[in-house]
């Protein structure tokens, strides 16, 4: 009897983490924060916005292959009208996305606002510190907003000193988010842009190795939710003390009465936001131990 042959092998079809909206897929942290643009281009869509996106940084572990991730991803950013030009150094890149802020300040336009995401390393969060405490200052566009991507070196892996980027974004006036989890680098950074519309303030994500160069099974149906306006709570004007004139960028404006804007009322904007939106969840700690130590517990029983 002749040896039967081997059955035949079906060959994998390859998934586009970029299109798929559904199933489970193996996620990097640098793909989450990839489709950080990609969603809230679908987010505006879905309102009516039509707003446009703009990405600027300098590489830098642990974000040292992001940019090679949009340029990847350009068959999906370009529809989406979001533009990836790479920095020559974090300042200019700095100042570059808060030029894309002053869009909305122009009566000859043809978007409503561009949201826009700037990274570097914490050493190049530290030298972009003028640009990032002025353009702060004069605030983001209403239907713009900006996120700051700040990658964190705590242990000097890569670095010549260790870094820790959140000090200096407290000192900015720049309120951070630490994502725990693949997942939550595309969840917080959905919510940083909308905060960053809200409050006028720029918003920051701190992002380390241990979510950046990580992977994990994801299931897409369930960050679908994150393109639902449901998403957001904002609070009311009572709660957030928002002025009827808002707290974005304008012009004319001046030092004093950006001050003014930032200490009377774009904090306790802030603050009322993350009330509203359960932003501050520490329990164990913050970033990777939290999730990690609940998933233990759960497992275990408890």
């Amino acid at each position: 009897e002749p040896a039967k042959s081997a059955p035949e092998k079906k060959a994998g079809k390859a998934i586009d983490v970029y299109q798929a909206d559904s199933g489970r897929v193996m996620l990097s942290g640098m793909q989450a924060l990839v489709k950080v643009p990609l969603f809230m281009g679908d987010r505006d869509a879905a309102r009516g916005f039509n707003t446009g996106g703009f990405i600027s940084g300098y590489r830098g572990s642990p974000l040292g292959s992001f940019d090679q991730h949009l340029w990847q991803a350009a068959a999906h950013l370009k529809p989406r009208s979001v533009e990836f030009v790479p920095g020559l150094n974090e300042e200019i890149a700095a100042t570059s996305v808060w030029g894309s802020q002053q869009v909305s300040l122009f009566e000859e336009r043809n978007k409503d606002g561009v949201f826009a995401l700037w990274y570097g390393k914490g050493p190049g969060v530290d030298r972009s510190g003028d640009v990032f405490k002025h353009a702060n200052m004069a605030g983001s566009a209403e239907k713009g907003g900006v996120l700051i991507v700040a990658g964190d070196d705590h242990a000097a892996k890569s670095s010549t000193l260790p870094h820790q980027s959140d000090l200096n974004l407290r000192d900015m006036n720049v309120p951070v988010l630490v994502p725990g989890t693949v997942a939550e680098v595309l969840e917080y950074g959905i919510i940083a842009l909308e905060m960053s519309r809200f409050t006028g303030l720029y918003v920051a994500i701190k992002v380390t190795s241990y979510t950046i160069d990580t992977a994990a099974s994801v299931d897409l149906a369930h960050l679908e939710r994150l393109k639902s306006p449901e998403l957001i709570t904002l609070p009311s004007p009572e709660e957030s003390g928002v002025p009827a004139q808002g707290l974005n960028i304008r012009s004319p404006d001046d030092w004093n009465t950006q001050e003014a804007r930032m200490y009377t009322h774009k904090l306790r904007a802030a603050v009322a936001f993350i009330r509203a939106n359960n932003l501050n969840r520490v329990v164990f700690g913050a970033g990777l131990p939290t999730p990690s130590t609940v998933e233990v517990i759960e497992k275990g029983g408890g």
